[in-house]
């Protein structure tokens, strides 16, 4: 079910670099980008692997299941649309694929955010376009 989302959406410089990963995400799955030539995976989307420098690369499905790596509280928000939220938890998870990702620690008390928790990805239909990844206690 869609929701009503009157904030900001992600806006990529590449549409077509990260094309993979927001369908993916409407389907509720969760795909990061492998490396064939050094088999690594990686996020952010890029053009070339980060480790090897190929360009010979392709998508391939990952768990959702990581850690907390590491969390701010935001008090303040840097655009007053999502002050309605705070403070929230703003992560990075470490996927047990290897690859850090940015993202929300969401359905978790603030003060109950500990470092190396496990985690799972959930998944926010914010538009017909978009859909979040965010994480959840797991």
């Amino acid at each position: 079910m869609t929701t009503t989302y009157s904030k900001p959406l992600p806006v990529s410089m590449n549409p077509e670099l990260s094309r993979p990963f927001w369908e993916a995400a409407k389907r509720h799955e969760l795909v990061l980008p492998r490396c064939k030539t050094c088999s690594n995976t990686f996020f952010y989307p890029r053009e070339i692997c980060p480790s090897c420098m190929s360009d010979d690369l392709d998508w391939t499905p990952a768990s959702g299941r990581g850690r907390l790596y590491s969390f701010t509280i935001v008090h303040q928000t840097a655009h007053p649309a999502f002050q309605i939220e705070a403070p929230h938890v703003y992560a990075i998870i470490q996927l047990d694929e290897g690859p850090r990702i940015p993202s929300n620690l969401i359905d978790c008390p603030i003060e109950e955010a500990r470092i190396d928790m496990p985690v799972e990805a959930v998944f926010e239909d914010v538009s017909d376009d978009y859909t979040l990844v965010k994480f959840r206690p797991a």
